[in-house]
């Protein structure tokens, strides 16, 4: 695969989506390639079943290589599931010399993600917030200035050892050599929003199959993130349940005729709801099927404003709220995320590609997309996943020889 190729790999609960990109002169990236598959094997984003979530990404990954006409054999991977643990933390180090190096911001960085987790969880990702410079804060790039003193500011996502553990070894399995886990929620906002809106206090909430995401932006920086376990599956279920039809039915309804605001529906507008167990079809108003959904959605969306809330961040939302994810076009959704966040919501959709974005511009490729804008700017520095690395303990084990190397 050429250095060139970027490949983006979102294994959701519902569906497998590999997303190809190059990039062409002058740093454009075109995306070449998309394969789709349903997702087997997984469940609120953890893998449950490994042969089967092997079989779905192969499928996905053949349906991107015969649209793109490359092989693919390394991708970058979205990770959600609510073993996902994330909080902030801080670090300095006095400086050697008086201006900063690339070495020092290295080590300060080390330094703030020095802190202990449990032997069970696995920090997949470090993301820089902010530079600090003797007692001036908010610098984001500090190389090349003076001071005595550095500090860094970083926020930190935790995942369950063999949760990560597992989602490498269903790529290595399919073929796939992992470049790197990121956070979907994260992946999905280099999609969807631009730098403009990280610099104010804005949510991107993605709305998936199996879990919910959310990620908190302000000055630029993630200042938090949640994963819930909730999604677009429950509301599918919730109408099966309530309609007393197949799941498969449930989702069709949804699909073609859900509405998560009752005020939205139409008491006129019936539909035909096919029976389970031979019982006969019947047919019931938009309306109806609004009512089973909407207490849902406020659950979900109730429950995101709650860790808001919990997590002591600035919540002056003057960039409002962006929703994404296969579930985001649910009409009505951002009327009842307007009620409970009490600020502008809007639908998030991805941009700053080319080649065949008519295809793609689709919510439920944000995250896909974001992986493949994510490996473009960060594929030349150094890879997080060694290459076939399936034992993320020998990346402990690697970190102490080099201690002892240093040392001795």
């Amino acid at each position: 695969m050429s250095k060139d190729i970027i490949v983006g790999l979102d294994i959701g609960t519902t569906k497998i989506c590999a997303l190809v990109g190059k990039i062409q002169p002058g740093n454009v990236l075109e995306i070449i390639g998309v394969g789709t598959y349903p997702s087997h094997g997984l469940r609120k984003g953890v893998v449950i079943n490994i042969d089967d979530t092997v079989e779905s990404i192969q499928k996905a990954v053949e349906k991107a290589e015969e649209m793109a006409g490359c092989e693919i054999n390394a991708v970058y991977i979205g990770i959600a599931g609510g073993h996902i643990k994330s909080f902030n933390s801080e670090g300095a180090i006095p400086l050697k010399h008086k201006e900063i190096t690339k070495k020092d911001i290295d080590r300060v960085i080390e330094a703030a993600s020095a802190i202990s987790i449990p032997m069970d969880r696995e920090i997949i990702q470090t993301v820089v917030q902010e530079y600090i410079v003797d007692d001036q804060d908010g610098i984001v790039n500090p190389l090349g200035m003076s001071g005595v003193r550095l500090g860094a500011r970083v926020h930190i996502i935790t995942a369950a050892v063999t949760s990560a553990q597992n989602i490498i070894k269903c790529a290595n399995r399919a073929g796939l050599d992992v470049c790197d886990i990121i956070l979907q929620a994260i992946a999905s906002s280099d999609a969807v929003l631009s730098n403009e809106e990280k610099q104010g206090n804005i949510i991107l909430i993605d709305l998936g199959g199996g879990t919910t995401d959310m990620a908190v932006f302000s000055r630029g920086a993630v200042r938090h993130t949640f994963v819930l376990p909730l999604g677009g599956n429950n509301l599918t279920y919730d109408l099966s349940v309530g309609l007393k039809t197949s799941e498969k039915e449930a989702e069709e309804i949804k699909k073609k005729y859900g509405c998560g605001c009752v005020e939205l529906a139409s008491e006129e507008e019936n539909i035909e709801v096919v029976g389970i167990a031979g019982k006969r079809s019947r047919r019931i108003s938009k309306r109806t099927i609004a009512e089973i959904l909407e207490p849902r959605v406020e659950e979900i969306f109730s429950l995101l404003y709650e860790d808001l809330i919990r997590s002591n961040v600035d919540v002056n939302l003057n960039r409002g709220v962006v929703i994404t994810g296969g579930s985001a076009k649910l009409e009505g959704i951002v009327e009842v995320a307007e009620r409970i966040f009490g600020v502008p919501v809007r639908i998030g959709y991805p941009k700053g590609i080319t080649g065949i974005s008519e295809v793609i511009n689709d919510p439920m490729y944000s995250t896909a997309v974001g992986l493949v804008k994510y490996g473009a700017r960060e594929g030349r520095k150094k890879k997080k996943f060694r290459i076939r690395d399936t034992n993320i303990f020998s990346r402990i084990i690697n970190t102490m020889k080099k201690w002892f190397s240093e040392v001795f």
